[in-house]
């Protein structure tokens, strides 16, 4: 209890229950992941599931009963007889699982090469930041694209769909572990001159163990901003990738290929099937960029 209580008496807490936009996007944010986590028990239809689907109910709008079997769907139909509210809830499964897992592997493969970087320094620390001045010369969008090409390459064909929402995720870690290394490195070079580490070092402490047990947790602040920010920018590469269509398989569609799908029927009329999936993106992506831009002022002592 006491422990509870200090944390909601502490600077983080406080800020964020003084900060609406802050709640605000929490509340969204959280809403849209539960949402999609529950997706299977409180979904009105199994939308990919052929069994389930009748092409009666193909192109219904929102609201408005079916001409052909009178059914009735809160957010329409698309051109299969997909029910759009339960197809934008499976769809959110999949973008936050393949945006959640690639943020992982980026920040796992920027934090220890930052420290290895940081930790080491002379030609290790230079290899390893020329690597990422290279990588940052390029928009990561098109890094993922030749990633994900290269690795299907190698992916026979028959297991290219079962792999590919995994390929996804490493070619958008791989995309984006950079900014994860460079603020690691730098404050790993800071730390690694303090008296604290000086006196491990000279009491024979392990390397490893000084870089695991006390130069990590004084890095993680920073890294968890960034970490909360690239959620967001994951999600909308993956659906990015997803519209272009290299992204997840057609039997496993994210909200990316929601909207590509929906793309092709804005013109004739059936607007909702773009438009619902966009909003929930839209909305998943700045309520996360949201609490990210909170977080990161709420951390920064200088605003304190």
């Amino acid at each position: 209890m006491n422990r509870f209580a200090r944390a909601w008496d502490s600077d983080v807490a406080y800020s964020f229950r003084h900060s609406p936009v802050a709640m605000v996007a929490a509340i969204v944010a959280l809403t849209i992941i539960l949402s999609a986590v529950l997706a299977p028990w409180i979904a009105p239809h199994e939308p990919f599931n052929p069994a389930t689907l009748n092409l009666m109910d193909g192109f219904t709008p929102p609201g408005t009963p079916n001409a052909f079997t009178g059914n009735t769907f809160i957010l329409g139909t698309d051109d299969q007889g997909r029910d759009i509210l339960s197809a934008i809830l499976y769809g959110a499964r999949i973008s936050l699982f393949v945006g959640f897992a690639a943020v992982v592997f980026a920040m796992v493969m920027g934090i220890t090469l930052g420290l290895i970087a940081g930790w080491r320094g002379g030609w290790v620390d230079s290899l390893l930041m020329r690597i990422a001045d290279v990588q940052m010369s390029f928009p990561s969008i098109l890094i993922a694209l030749l990633i994900f090409g290269v690795a299907r390459g190698f992916i026979p064909q028959d297991m290219r769909e079962d792999l590919a929402i995994w390929v996804l995720i490493v070619s958008i870690g791989l995309s984006d572990w950079v900014p994860f290394a460079r603020v690691v490195r730098g404050s790993a070079m800071v730390e690694k001159n303090k008296e604290y580490v000086q006196a491990a070092r000279v009491i024979g402490v392990h390397p490893t163990r000084i870089v695991v047990s006390h130069i990590l947790p004084n890095v993680l602040g920073p890294v968890l901003v960034i970490a909360t920010i690239h959620l967001a920018l994951a999600i909308i590469a993956e659906a990015t990738l997803s519209f272009l269509g290299v992204g997840v398989p057609p039997t496993q569609p994210s909200l990316g290929t929601l909207i590509r799908i929906g793309q092709g029927f804005l013109f004739s009329g059936e607007w909702w099937i773009l438009l619902f999936p966009s909003v929930a993106l839209l909305a998943l992506a700045l309520s996360v960029n949201l609490l990210g831009d909170w977080l990161r002022d709420a951390l920064n002592p200088r605003l304190r």
